[in-house]
């Protein structure tokens, strides 16, 4: 049975429509004769959707117990034993309850994708794993609810569903969304008309950013070079010369013209040494163009037209954008320029802007030999004057005598020529055919292939050996120069590479895409295996179908004994290989990087490990032998018979057992937290719960007459682990009591701000200097002279850690007046319950 395939219908935001959507999707498929279930829908109390599950078979859901609660989740088991051809699962990114199979629900849904069975699911755009930070950042609330990216775009098919911030407004307004009890908090936070649009333009781009992989791998596989305009994609052609910031800049501006447009600046560097390019302009272009939110690509290319239009076509844009000509007028003789090439060749598909700037026609600062090997087009001239020079010559020189001298002169001078332009072939065929030429013609006797005077001889041989040296210097030179070209186009890639080194640019993937760019691949894998008859792994790839093996791949650089780089694509020239090769070690140098990194950062954690267990002893062999100490004296002395105690002193020592016990308590208690918090284990369980209902609680373990309490009833619901939040008040509260003057109160209190509920608890003690006031919160540390015996150091560092795992703060402020004020801020729920509920919720706590 083949592995089953993933639909999900993503939304911008909840009561986009997505449930219903894949509900509508189920009745389709049911009345089609599909077998279809639903494994685990929640409709949230929404009549429509509610409606659209009747008719549907459901899989009875699995019942948990945790923290006192019982909670629902979908049976994994059930479905597989069900095993339907298509299950509906409702919620990717929800996150199970402890205890069940999976830690996430995107894990069950995986169990069954491998079961055969096809999945259709729902997701929101802030459960993205990657967007995290941005959706915060739009809505001020962080999800801890997410699910891998990968996991997403691995799906078979993703379906938007869309809908305008007022209609979705105006359905919350209705309703049709929330409890109408929740509609009014909800339209003026989260339901904001500019978080919903920055929300829905996420989702917009995030979808076309997987159509536009759909595209492109399409393209590939089936070898559509046609470009199809489906977005605006402009391409600039850097030179590497100063007018490079107008065209980024005027590129920019087209961008912006068209919805989801994108830059890409690319500079060609030609082998042939056709290029000034400055490596100081290139590193501000490429600055400049990834500022205005483009990209910048190095590519190689003997052909800078046809390199140009294939990069434009490889990555199917629409537009180039090219400056004029920096050429002087009679530079052009040397041919029509790139400009005018690339807009003749580009065909009906690619438009091409000529953008004007202030270096037209200034000049290249080139050499009129351009540092290139001699091309086609100058061998057939060279040939043409080789042969046909001759040939005019003697026809020039049978009307007017010059002498023979003069004769071997010109003839000499047609052979240089022929030597300048076409190399040394064409030159040794010119001063063959002209000694010919020479003998026959003005060499005594005329008209026969003799020499009578043996000076002629001298001559005519001293006439081919000259021509011979002219025509090898010029072709050594040519050669010696195409060399010294293609060492300089190389030490601009390894430039190039090396400057993305220094910049950070570490990542596999991003190298090996700069390697497929560089050398026009199709798709590049880094292979690696253990042994010699082991089978190869892929430790990173880049384009759409990479090699397996390295026998499998148009080009194979080996990199030590087992590890190979695999190009797919077409063959590479030998003169590449020596660039492709230092491309290789980078890569395998960046894939030690990143492993070293890997264990760098275990190793790091194990120190962290290793520095807590450390403290941890040191704690239990002195802050925790007092208390034990004491302890054992008073029952030792209980136990004595040679003292008779009276009820006081009994009493005394009782007490002081207690007390003594009661502090072992407080201190292993702290340990224990601090111990879930190193490990991760703290799975908080969310709760929408008053403030009142949890911060009395916190207070039994200080003398009743310490602390004053101000908790406003009008304070919003909050939403946090009232066992997490009642540990981190109390080990706050009793901080401050330790440290405020026998004669002054504690003072707790609560606000609403926002979307936050803050708690604060202040002190007038002495008070913490602010460059300690991070310090204070790291573990086994305390401030001042406070004595070993009351306490590890432990409490405000598992108040702390609390608070983040409930997605909350926690930070230290001067108290006005003197002292410090602890302030604890959690998320609200903007929701009070009805009088009934908290009345129950009182009783069942009494009980």
């Amino acid at each position: 049975m083949g592995r089953g395939k993933l639909r999900i219908y993503l939304g911008a935001a909840p009561g986009v429509g997505k449930t219903y959507a894949m509900l509508s999707e189920a009745h389709r498929r049911i009345e089609r004769g599909t077998d279809c279930v639903v494994a685990f829908v929640e409709h949230h109390h929404r009549p429509r959707t509610e409606v659209m599950l009747h008719g549907l078979e459901q899989v009875p859901r699995k019942e948990l117990e945790y923290r006192g609660g019982v909670f629902s989740e979908m049976d994994v088991d059930a479905v597989l034993h069900r095993a339907p051809a298509v299950a509906l699962v409702d919620e990717l990114a929800h996150t199970n309850v402890p205890g069940s199979r999976n830690a996430k629900r995107w894990q069950d849904v995986e169990e069954l994708l491998a079961a055969g069975i096809d999945v259709v699911s729902t997701v929101n755009i802030q459960h993205l794993e990657s967007l995290g930070d941005v959706v915060e950042s739009i809505t001020g609330v962080r999800q801890r609810e997410t699910v891998p990216d990968e996991v997403v775009r691995r799906a078979d098919q993703i379906e938007l569903v869309d809908m305008s911030p007022p209609a979705l407004r105006r359905r919350m307004a209705h309703g049709n969304i929330y409890k109408p009890d929740k509609v009014d908090a909800a339209l003026s936070n989260y339901f904001r008309p500019g978080n919903l649009t920055a929300l829905r333009e996420l989702a917009l781009l995030w979808v076309a950013d997987r159509v536009d992989e759909y595209l492109t791998e399409y393209r590939s596989e089936h070898r559509v070079s046609k470009i199809w305009g489906s977005r605006e994609r402009i391409v600039v052609g850097l030179t590497g010369g100063p007018e490079g910031r107008t065209l980024i800049r005027r590129a920019a501006r087209l961008a912006e013209k068209g919805a989801g447009g994108e830059v890409m600046a690319v500079y060609i560097a030609r082998s042939d040494g056709l290029t000034s390019a400055s490596p100081k302009e290139l590193a501000v272009q490429r600055t400049l163009v990834e500022d205005l939110g483009g990209t910048f690509h190095h590519v190689v290319g003997d052909d800078i037209p046809a390199s140009l239009l294939d990069f434009a076509r490889g990555v199917n844009a629409t537009q180039i954008v090219l400056g004029s000509s920096r050429r002087k007028t009679w530079q052009y003789i040397f041919g029509p320029g790139v400009g005018t090439t690339v807009a003749r060749e580009s065909g009906s598909d690619l438009d091409v802007h000529i953008v004007t700037h202030e270096e037209v026609a200034k000049g290249r600062g080139l050499p009129v030999a351009r540092g290139a090997r001699l091309g086609r087009s100058r061998i057939i001239w060279g040939w043409a004057v080789g042969i046909g020079g001759p040939v005019a010559m003697a026809l020039l020189l049978n009307t007017i005598d010059l002498g023979l001298a003069n004769d071997m002169l010109l003839f000499l001078a047609v052979t240089v020529a022929a030597a300048l332009l076409g190399g040394l072939l064409p030159a040794l065929a010119s001063a063959a055919f002209g000694s010919l030429l020479l003998n026959y013609f003005y060499t005594p006797p005329l008209h026969r292939l003799t020499v009578a005077d043996p000076k002629n001889i001298v001559a005519i041989v001293i006439f081919v050996g000259v021509a011979v040296s002219v025509a090898s210097v010029v072709d050594l030179a040519a050669r010696r120069t195409h060399q010294a070209a293609r060492l300089r186009a190389e030490s601009e890639i390894l430039s190039f590479l090396a400057g993305s080194v220094l910049r950070g640019e570490t990542s596999l993937e991003a190298l090996l895409e700069r390697v497929r760019e560089t050398f026009g691949m199709e798709s590049v894998a880094l292979l690696e295996r253990a042994g010699d008859v082991d089978p190869w792994t892929c430790a990173g790839s880049a384009g759409p179908s990479p090699a397996n093996r390295p026998e499998d791949a148009d080009v194979d650089m080996p990199v030590g004994d087992h590890t190979a780089l695999a190009l797919s694509g077409r063959v590479l020239p030998a003169s590449d290989r020596r660039v492709l090769a230092a491309f290789a070690a980078q890569a395998v140098v960046v894939l030690d990087r990143q492993r070293l990194q890997f264990e760098a950062d275990q190793a790091k954690e194990l120190a962290e490990g290793n520095r807590i267990r450390t403290a941890l002893l040191a704690a239990v062999s002195h802050d925790l032998r007092t208390p034990l100490a004491g302890i054992k004296a008073a029952v030792s002395s209980l136990r004595s018979d040679d003292v008779a105690w009276s009820e006081e002193d009994q009493a005394e020592l009782l007490e002081g057992i207690e007390d003594g016990a009661d502090r072992l308590d407080h201190l292993v208690g702290n340990l224990l937290d601090m111990s879930r918090l190193q490990t991760g284990t703290v799975t908080p369980l969310i709760r929408e719960i008053d403030l009142d209902e949890v911060v009395p609680m916190a207070l039994g373990g200080v003398p009743e007459d310490s602390v004053d309490l101000e908790i406003p009833e009008s304070l919003p619901m909050v939403a946090v682990d009232s066992g997490l939040l009642e540990r981190a008040v109390a080990n706050l509260v009793e901080n401050a009591v330790k440290y405020s003057p026998v004669d002054e109160r504690v003072l707790v209190a609560a606000s609403a701000m926002a979307d936050r509920v803050e708690v604060r608890v202040m002190d007038r003690g002495p008070g913490v200097p602010d460059e300690a006031k991070d310090r204070i919160f790291a573990p086994f540390q305390r401030y001042g002279d406070a004595p070993r015996g009351t306490g590890v150091g432990l409490g405000l560092a598992v108040a702390r850690g609390f608070a983040e795992a409930m997605g909350g703060t926690l930070n230290a402020e001067d108290t006005p007046g003197g002292g410090l004020t602890m302030v604890l801020t959690v998320r609200a729920v903007h929701r009070r319950p009805d009088p009934a509920a908290r009345t129950a919720v009182a009783e069942r706590q009494a009980s």
